[in-house]
């Protein structure tokens, strides 16, 4: 495993659990407004495997959850053996995913091995090249990794990063319109970390933000803001 950051506590990211957050380096998306660039690019420092498991054995009894974040934690080779290690310690685990690696999520779906999953949903699907910084790309294991969560009886929640001016009420809209009723769909309001890939990114105001979610809420009842 290339682990690249360790959060030590949270108690926003993994809900109803009192958890640590874990990061993995590498990514397959070049999305201008991340704000873990050096973590997409491989330039951020390492830290030991054996060294995080020794943070786990010292916090068993005092954490419920690990958070396994990134980059794109699926890119690992060894991300089952990883999760099965920490899961052996008693921990619940949270997957966060950019929803492209279908065939990597399954497995860890049907072994029972992730309690909860949060999944991007980068824009509308027709903007998707742009907002992720991939010419040509293709939505449909995107489509196909929303499915898998829908059917897997595994908790999880869609959410977007808001970032003018790659958003608008109409791209949200495109998104709202793909969701089901019941599935929770957080808004994020995009903060500049001073570690992004792109420039000419701007977060929308408070009450921009507000207004987004009295307007998708009659699509997407359960949608929510998240960080203001």
């Amino acid at each position: 495993m290339k682990l690249c950051g360790l959060q030590k506590l949270t108690l926003l990211d993994f809900p109803e659990n009192a958890a640590c957050t874990v990061f993995t380096g590498g990514c397959n998306l070049r999305c201008p407004f991340c704000h873990n660039a050096s973590l997409v690019t491989g330039v951020a420092e390492t830290m030991e495997t054996e060294s995080f498991f020794a943070f786990l054995e010292k916090r068993r009894g005092l954490l419920d959850g690990v958070c396994i974040s990134g980059g794109e934690p699926l890119l690992q080779k060894d991300i089952e053996d990883f999760i099965r290690r920490i899961r052996s310690l008693g921990y619940r685990v949270k997957l966060d995913t950019n929803g492209t690696l279908p065939q990597r999520l399954r497995p860890l779906l049907e072994g029972g091995l992730v309690d909860y999953v949060a999944m991007d949903i980068k824009n509308a699907p027709r903007l998707y090249g742009e907002t992720v910084g991939v010419e040509g790309f293709d939505f449909a294991p995107v489509a196909e990794t929303m499915e898998l969560l829908r059917r897997s009886g595994v908790a999880y929640e869609f959410r977007t990063t808001v970032v003018k001016p790659l958003h608008t009420a109409d791209s949200l809209k495109e998104i709202a319109l793909i969701l089901k009723k019941g599935e929770r769909w957080y808004l994020q309001q995009y903060i500049d970390s001073g570690d992004i890939l792109g420039s000419g990114l701007e977060a929308y105001t408070p009450d921009e933000m507000r207004s987004f979610l009295a307007y998708l809420q009659p699509f997407s009842p359960l949608c929510a803001l998240r960080g203001l």
